[in-house]
């Protein structure tokens, strides 16, 4: 895959397409649109793997491996932070144990890059690294996302996961998350949907995040307000900006011990 507009990383690669809606933060996800519109544009990996429903291009179940992909980190030569399956999740229970070690070896083989990895499976990606893993990456970044308290859970799962940084992305937030555990958690991204049917934040659940990030010792980075401001109106993402208490918040963790 290549660059991103996305503001905590540099650049996507997919190994991994297709997906199933796994919770409520999955309904309206940019990559089931995307991976229509490639589909529409002639590129195979992702043809056949949404279907629709009203307006809507949602996934249908079928879950790709590319075996061609594999090599792209290689081809990479400038050190980059790359979201690994942005149009997928590594850990659905259709991808296969055999590939996610494929996955890991390109990683161990070429540790210039740092790898983000986000799931909303973290029970199976521990119970795959500890069972499959035997040393822990010290460029590969773990990460679940939690959308609001109904799949707070996720994290006590992320925390039992070797490894060097464990992360949490509350995007898209569409509820309070209230009171949780961020012990072992190295990173905390927050943000708002974006897109036609984008449900609205609220700044109470940003700054209650951002205070028990503040109390841990979390990494915070505000990614965006989305399609609704702090005030609550609805108008562009560009125009919403990403400020939050008067600036940018564009924190990154830092290595620590597994």
């Amino acid at each position: 895959m290549a660059e991103t507009q996305i503001e905590w990383t540099d650049a996507t690669w997919n190994p991994v397409a297709g997906c199933t809606i796994m919770s409520a933060g999955c309904t309206h996800c940019y990559a089931m649109e995307m991976a229509r519109r490639l589909e529409a544009m002639g590129v195979a990996k992702y043809a056949g793997l949404t279907r629709r429903s009203g307006k809507r291009a949602i996934w249908n179940g079928v879950v790709r491996e590319d075996r061609e992909a594999l090599d792209i980190p290689h081809r990479w030569r400038k050190p980059r932070k790359i979201f690994v399956n942005s149009m997928s999740d590594l850990f659905h229970e259709k991808v296969s144990d055999a590939f996610i070690l494929e996955v890991w070896r390109v990683m161990g083989e070429t540790p210039r890059h740092n790898y983000q990895i986000l799931t909303k499976r973290p029970d199976r990606m521990a119970e795959f690294v500890s069972r499959c893993v035997p040393d822990v990456l010290p460029n590969v970044w773990l990460g679940t996302s939690v959308e609001n308290a109904d799949v707070d859970g996720r994290i006590a799962d992320l925390r039992s996961v070797p490894a060097r940084i464990r992360f949490i992305s509350f995007e898209p937030l569409i509820g309070p998350v209230g009171e949780v555990d961020l012990t072992g958690i190295h990173w905390a991204i927050v943000g708002g949907e974006s897109g036609r049917f984008a449900r609205p934040i609220r700044e109470d659940w940003i700054d209650q995040i951002h205070e028990q990030c503040e109390a841990s010792g979390t990494a915070f980075f505000f990614k965006q307000w989305g399609a609704w401001g702090k005030d609550n109106q609805r108008r562009s993402k560009k125009a919403n900006g990403r400020e939050y208490r008067g600036r940018t918040w564009d924190e990154m963790p830092v290595h620590s011990v597994a």
